[in-house]
């Protein structure tokens, strides 16, 4: 393939040997080091393929085995630019275009996430923005082992990562870890001074409790460090101790002459219950599209936006679409130019009335992904009573949900000071 290359760069030649002696003539050009290929017989006569630079040798060798050489083509650079060099802005557009693709292929122009369902692209893109990696950046700057690092950091959830460059498209691939889940408002950031190793240490030195997050009756317990306060099948009210951080220190006489503290540290699961309701409206508006459509095409190119035509809108009722679509040569490399359409379609509402099927088709569907979204933060259902009930208006679901949860909760331990009083002891001597 290499040497193809070379050989059209350089320009080269197809001839046909013709004459008394041919095989001498091949054999002049073995001993004066003319390179050939693509030797074929022809009758009487030999075609060949021979480089510019032996072509332009061969005066003396045909002269001296008396042979005639017919040129039949020629193939290369040099020809075609001999052919068109009165066309001057078809090579500077030629070379123009070569210098804006290899430009062009400098730059990140497009950011694909793949494995994300948690984390959207949006918010992913946001984070990475204020790591200064963003699209329409230079490849020179984009350093993929770091920004493995930086969401490993930021987000806990996310277990594995990988980041490549492909053409001009910046891949990167997240996993996921399913068992655990970001609560709504809790922060989670380290103080850059203090560390991850300090956080720790804070933590461990704390006391703490286990406390019930809610009422139950417990199902299992399993501890790790701290005094269990239940014991398996125990009802429970939310607040109460499960797990004590302060261990107490007795005597022989089995008095408490001092507490120990630490983090509880357990696993505790209860059977608990949770009320289910879902409300939906009997009523929808259904569109009733219209033929007539209102069309305005755009290209944009980086940042700048140009409009074709104007996009007029006199309807009362109607929706905007817009289909967008970027270039690319091959598969991976991203141009930073997009066009599409947008487009106006006019429609008249209506107002329908969901059928009974309908309407306990969607409820169960809203059932089925509220159970879903239990399961995935490990909440077992282990019975439910939930009912449909539909009116003139308006249907619900609503019932009793009875579940087996984790009910834990951290709060702080009760310290508790033991005065001691000090006796004076009399010293006793044998006689």
């Amino acid at each position: 393939m290499i040497q193809s290359i070379i050989r059209y760069m350089r320009g080269y030649v197809k001839i046909r040997v013709e004459g008394y002696s041919p095989e001498r003539f091949l054999n002049l050009c073995r001993h004066h080091q003319i390179y050939i290929w693509g030797l074929t017989p022809c009758g009487n006569a030999y075609e060949l393929y021979m480089s510019l630079k032996g072509f332009r040798k061969l005066r003396p060798i045909v002269r001296k085995t008396h042979t005639r050489v017919v040129l039949i083509s020629r193939v290369g650079l040099p020809f075609f630019i001999y052919k068109y060099r009165k066309r001057k802005l078809f090579f500077l557009s030629f070379f123009l275009c070569m210098g804006l693709l290899y430009l062009y292929s400098s730059f990140i122009w497009d950011i694909h996430f793949e494995g994300n369902e948690k984390w959207t692209n949006e918010t992913l893109l946001e984070f990475l923005e204020t790591k200064n990696v963003a699209p329409h950046m230079p490849k020179s700057k984009v350093d993929c082992a770091q920004i493995v690092k930086d969401i490993r950091k930021e987000y806990d959830d996310i277990v594995w990562v990988s980041a490549s460059i492909d053409g001009s498209r910046l891949n990167i691939q997240i996993k996921e870890n399913e068992d655990t889940f970001r609560e709504d408002g809790e922060d989670k950031t380290v103080s850059p001074a203090k560390g991850v190793d300090a956080q720790s240490q804070e933590d461990t030195e704390q006391p703490k409790d286990l406390i019930a997050s809610k009422d139950g009756v417990i199902t299992s317990i399993i501890t790790r460090t701290g005094v269990p306060q239940v014991h398996e099948g125990d009802t429970v009210s939310k607040g109460d101790i499960l797990v004590s951080g302060r261990v107490e220190v007795v005597n022989d006489s089995l008095e408490v002459v001092g507490y120990q503290y630490q983090k509880a540290d357990a696993d505790i699961f209860a059977d608990t219950q949770m009320h289910y309701k879902d409300t939906i409206s009997t009523k929808y508006k259904k569109k009733y599209y219209e033929k007539s459509k209102r069309y305005q095409y755009y290209v944009k190119i980086g940042s700048w936006f140009v409009d074709l035509g104007t996009l007029k809108n006199n309807y009362k009722e109607w929706d905007l679409r817009t289909n967008e679509h970027q270039l690319k040569l091959g598969e991976n490399f991203y141009l930073p130019i997009s066009y599409g359409s947008k487009v106006i379609k006019s429609y008249t509402p209506k107002e329908k009335t969901y059928t009974k099927e309908e309407i306990q088709k969607q409820l169960t569907e809203n059932f089925e992904q509220f159970s879903k979204r239990l399961q995935e933060k490990g909440i077992q259902i282990k019975e439910n009573s939930v009912k449909i009930h539909i009116g003139q208006n308006e249907a619900s679901a609503t019932g009793e949900l009875f579940l087996n949860e984790r009910i834990t909760q951290e709060a702080d331990t009760e310290i508790i000071e033991i005065e001691r009083s000090e006796q004076d002891e009399s010293v006793r001597t044998d006689n």
